[in-house]
């Protein structure tokens, strides 16, 4: 891969509005204090539709805000046309890996598609849970997984492309 060249990558959970934007958040912070930020493009996106344009959950933030992440992304919705903009397509769960899938154009486009919990170094996980229906300690264990898997994504990303 050229210098010139960025590596994209794409959170997407249900709404876009608790995982996915913190997804994005810390990769974001991660790559910028590694100080190759100019290296990537880096978005979020949600498999439905219902926050179109809004920020995230308040509760997301403010429970990022604390661990240093900004989380000021708004809302999409994930479309087939992120297939030729993206390098590495990152799913919270089964339920959107699927949603993702099916949207696929083609195997190649398939192969992009990942599940977040495949980059977990430290911690045993087999989905990133949905914050929006429980507690403080529901988007604290987000944060512990998605900081942990994000680590796991650069260093995977590092491997395949020399960053």
């Amino acid at each position: 891969m050229g210098k010139e060249e960025k590596t994209s990558v794409l959170f997407v959970c249900l709404g876009n509005i608790c995982r996915s934007p913190a997804g994005e958040g810390i990769f974001k912070k991660i790559v910028k204090e590694k100080g190759i930020d100019d290296r990537f493009g880096i978005d979020s996106a949600g498999t439905s539709g219902w926050h179109t344009n809004e920020l995230p959950d308040r509760r997301m933030r403010l429970h990022g805000e604390k661990r240093g992440y900004t989380f000021d992304s708004r809302s999409r919705k994930f479309s087939s046309s992120d297939f030729d903009k993206f390098d590495y397509i990152l799913a919270m769960d089964d339920t959107n890996y699927y949603d993702i899938l099916e949207l696929a154009p083609d195997v190649e486009a398939q192969k992009k598609v990942h599940r977040m919990v495949d980059f977990l170094q430290n911690l045993a996980y087999d989905h990133i849970p949905d914050p929006y229906y429980s507690g403080a300690e529901g988007f604290e264990l987000v944060l512990d997984l998605l900081e942990d898997a994000c680590g796991g994504l650069l260093q995977e990303i590092e491997s395949q492309h020399g960053k």
